[in-house]
């Protein structure tokens, strides 16, 4: 049985911010930014966005008829959760119009839940071949105004559905995992913004890649030169080449060249969102399959997923026939041209202006002219979404 990702959308707000303009602002060389790290814009977060309304907006891309008919499980990786009780799944369920008849469930590890909900996706397909498993993974980055990690900031949402005889790529069911306890980042409950050992991280990243690389090699007996590409997670899009610059020379000359364009090719899209968490890898791999010139069906990408904390999985997928035709390439790249450009002031607002607390009735600057589903504000304790 072949099992695997049938379709893929992403989404992110229309706002976005120029990391140029925000260097200057902070007194920095713009090419800390751009070149240093490797990013060019963030997405920025009106206070009537959330992780709800960003997944819905993604999901509600892909779902047809058929598709809620099929759907009998909602799972929503997300580390930007607005509720410690109620899952993100439940509001997921109901906006997206699936059936009561439905599991939902929310996942939080870090950045690393999106693949853990691909994987129990995968399993709950091979014992269920007639259902189809919604997976969202939606996430708002989030350090702080002029803050070190300010740069690295970012939000949006990746949904996937996993269903038998998959259009754009096959799982092959050879993961590697590992899991070790780092205080590399994590969000305390009374904080709105990340705790983050910004070296450390950069560190047990590229430890765990290549821990689980050799691992994977021994297990597998696949080289480097079996894969057309990989695919990262990006919290900035110079991560995911210094994790491959370190086996890099396992390749032969031309291999190496392709796969250092296919990285570029998976760099694009976040380069121009900046930080989704959960979802980031998947921007990568979304952003791969889009930009890449070269990808055939029948070849092989990795996927590596890391989560801090800290928790990492590294796996493969198999391009199938005419995956071209079903990847959303003109549909994400003019989604993000068609962004609203703000300045650091109107950032700055927007940042502030996040309706974080439950007391009292509140309202965001929801539109109802807008076609998305929005976040409305609080009333009675409830977030109210239409």
């Amino acid at each position: 049985m072949i099992i695997g990702i049938d379709k893929m959308a992403s989404y992110t707000p229309e706002f976005a911010l120029d990391l140029t303009t925000l260097a200057l602002a902070r007194g920095d060389e713009p090419e800390k930014y751009t070149i240093g790290i490797g990013q060019n814009k963030q997405a920025v977060i009106p206070n009537f966005e959330d992780v709800v309304t960003m997944g819905v907006n993604a999901a509600r891309k892909i779902l047809t008829v058929a598709d809620r008919e099929q759907i009998d499980m909602v799972i929503f990786a997300t580390e930007s959760g607005i509720d410690n009780s109620k899952s993100a799944a439940i509001y997921a369920q109901r906006l997206l119009g699936l059936s009561s008849f439905s599991r939902t469930i929310e996942l939080k590890q870090a950045c690393y839940a999106g693949t853990y909900g691909l994987m129990q996706a995968n399993d709950y397909v091979k014992a269920h071949p007639d259902k189809r498993v919604l997976v969202i993974a939606s996430d708002i980055a989030r350090y702080g105004i002029a803050t070190p990690g300010e740069v690295t900031q970012g939000g949006g949402a990746i949904a996937m559905i996993v269903s038998q005889d998959p259009k754009l790529l096959a799982f092959n069911d050879d993961s590697v995992y590992m899991s070790q306890d780092v205080a590399d980042f994590w969000r305390p409950l009374d904080r709105t913004e990340a705790i983050v050992d910004g070296h450390l991280s950069t560190d047990i990243y590229k430890e765990m890649f290549l821990t689980l690389w050799q691992r994977y090699k021994q297990n597998t007996n696949k080289t480097l030169n079996d894969f057309a590409g990989f695919a990262f997670h990006l919290p900035y899009t110079k991560m995911g080449k210094k994790a491959l610059d370190q086996i890099i020379d396992e390749a032969h000359d031309g291999q190496r060249q392709r796969l250092l364009a296919n990285l570029e090719a998976s760099q694009l899209f976040s380069r121009e969102v900046g930080n989704l968490y959960t979802g980031s890898v998947y921007l990568s791999l979304l952003s791969l399959i889009s930009n890449s010139s070269d990808l055939l069906p029948g070849e092989q990408l990795a996927i590596f997923s890391y989560g801090s904390g800290a928790e990492a999985e590294l796996y493969s997928v198999t391009l199938q026939k005419d995956f071209h035709q079903y990847v959303p390439a003109d549909e994400t790249k003019a989604m993000l041209a068609q962004r609203h450009e703000v300045t650091v002031a109107e950032y700055e607002t927007m940042f502030n202006a996040q309706l974080h607390h439950s007391y009292g009735e509140s309202q965001t600057a929801a539109n109802s002219a807008r076609k998305t589903v929005q976040f409305w504000g609080w009333r009675d304790g409830q977030r109210i979404y239409q």
